[in-house]
């Protein structure tokens, strides 16, 4: 236990109030969310943004200063701007300058330094700032690479001073160490992180530990499931769960065993938070905070309606011990781990977001690479993915005969020839397979239909990650596989793969 938590004394306690999340970015550790600002415009009117800035002025004055928001929160952004006004002119009462996040989520396309401005200068107005704290992006098919173009062009506008620190949101651990190891400035990562869900506190928190990455949790209290109003209560018929916020994480509560699981862990934190004087929101919230790599944790805000400063406040007043954190393994091992890793849900199923099911919004993304017929074998399609050696060397990225889907040797070559991560074979393999989805799905296929691969390795030293790493995309397919090292590989490149996928009426 002891190398799991960090234990404090109680004179550390109320110094817990604040962190450090970058370089001259210091932030309240309870960040306040205004996601719930679109929940409450899902009717189409939308709040008076005089009132939503009043609103902000009030947390910021109790100390929660700190503000997470989105390009889709409605017009979160815009009452952020009214609120940006208040602040210079003085007129907000907060001990220390408000922080304010946004989060950029384009729709996969080319990501053009055009594109990418103004998208941020677009953010800037609503907001009414010349510069951004904290832009984090979040990115929905990893498998287009338009996503390393736009981190490109943000970190360009950071240099310009448009925005002062780079996030991301949703980002699984094997492409935020892709980023990491690529050399873009990456200061946090907001994932779902809870006694429901704790995947982040696995690879991501050993990876941002050893990297000085910053985490961002969200889903701290399960959209308020987590708290006194639940405990004791029958299972909830899905229309009263009137909110999306509940309605996302009943469905967490739903893969991780059930109902009575829930009670079990509500029962726990009840007698844990009558120890402390507290209350079970503050147990569980408090359990997030003292993970290792989380600067943060964010509660959501319904502004104007209620809020729960002075409980949220009591958080820095208690701290849990080793006891507690016992009784919570105990009651945690009922429970089943979340599917994947962070942000899978978004990505692959089982897509635990509102909607339950977002394969019509996937589906609905255009293929990263179009198929073309061979003039003189109309039957046959190929695909190129830009490489300057496909038509140097007369080759296609992937070929498809009947419902056969040949792809070639891939190294981590972006675009028309950068070199993705030199030197890190773990990350060139995560570039490597996304390419290689995208190529097969061009074709008609998915990973799925993927039934053979082979891993040409520069050093056989570095089998282990790249292997785990070809786990974690194919795990669940099981195709035959050859991993060879090779001492020579073409470009200086430490990996290449090549793969095979059979379309079937199976699949």
């Amino acid at each position: 236990m002891c190398d799991t938590y960090t234990f404090m004394n109680s004179q550390s306690v109320n110094r817990l109030a604040r962190t450090e999340l970058a370089p001259g970015l210091e932030i309240s550790r309870i960040v306040t969310g205004l996601w719930q600002v679109a929940d409450m415009e899902k009717d189409g009117a939308k709040l008076d943004p005089a009132r939503g800035a009043a609103d902000m002025a009030a947390y910021a004055e109790a100390g929660f200063d700190s503000f997470d928001m989105a390009d889709h929160y409605g017009s979160a952004e815009e009452i952020a701007g009214h609120f940006n006004a208040l602040v210079k002119g003085s007129k907000v009462r907060a001990k220390t300058r408000p922080a304010l996040f946004t989060k950029w989520c384009p729709t996969p396309g080319e990501m053009t330094p055009q594109v990418v401005r103004a998208a941020v200068e677009r953010a800037l107005a609503r907001m009414q700032t010349d510069r951004i704290d904290l832009l984090q992006f979040h990115w929905w098919i990893f498998r287009h690479p338009g996503w390393l173009d736009a981190m490109r062009e943000l970190a360009q506008l950071r240099a310009e001073g448009l925005i002062g620190h780079l996030g991301l949101t949703n980002f699984d651990t094997d492409h935020l160490r892709l980023l990491v190891k690529h050399g873009v400035p990456v200061a946090s990562n907001q994932v779902c992180f809870s006694l429901l869900d704790r995947r982040a506190a696995e690879d991501m928190t050993a990876f941002c530990v050893a990297n000085n990455v910053r985490l961002l949790a969200y889903g701290t209290l399960a959209g308020g499931l987590l708290g006194e109003k639940w405990l004791g209560k029958a299972e909830p018929a899905p229309a009263d769960i009137a909110d999306w916020s509940k309605m996302k994480y009943k469905r967490f509560i739903d893969q991780i065993g059930g109902w009575e699981v829930l009670q079990g862990i509500l029962r726990t934190l009840a007698g844990i938070a009558k120890k402390h004087g507290v209350s079970i929101s503050n147990i569980a919230s408090r359990w997030v905070l003292e993970q290792k790599a989380v600067a943060g944790i964010i509660v959501g805000a319904r502004l104007g309606e209620r809020e729960h400063r002075a409980d949220n406040l009591r958080l820095f007043e208690f701290e849990l011990d080793r006891d507690d954190h016992g009784r919570i393994d105990a009651a945690l091992a009922a429970t089943r781990r979340i599917a994947g890793d962070c942000g899978n849900e978004y990505r692959r199923p089982p897509y635990l977001t509102a909607s339950g099911d977002l394969s019509h919004h996937l589906a609905g993304f255009p293929n990263v690479y179009q198929a073309t017929a061979m003039p003189d074998r109309p039957a046959r399609l190929r695909i190129d993915t830009g490489s300057v050696w496909e038509p140097l060397a007369g080759y296609s990225r992937a070929v498809r005969i009947g419902g056969r889907i040949l792809v070639s040797g891939t190294t981590a070559t972006h675009g028309a020839g950068e070199s993705i991560c030199p030197g890190d074979p773990q990350s060139q393999a995560v570039y490597i397979l996304d390419k290689i989805a995208a190529s097969i799905e061009a074709l008609g296929g998915t990973m799925e239909d993927v039934v053979r691969t082979r891993i040409y390795l520069r050093d056989q030293s570095q089998w282990e990650g790249v292997s785990r790493v070809h786990g974690r995309y194919l795990g669940h397919v099981r195709p035959a596989n050859t991993l060879v090292e090779v001492s020579g590989l073409v470009g200086g490149y430490d990996v290449e793969i090549e793969a095979e996928a059979l379309v079937t009426d199976e699949s």
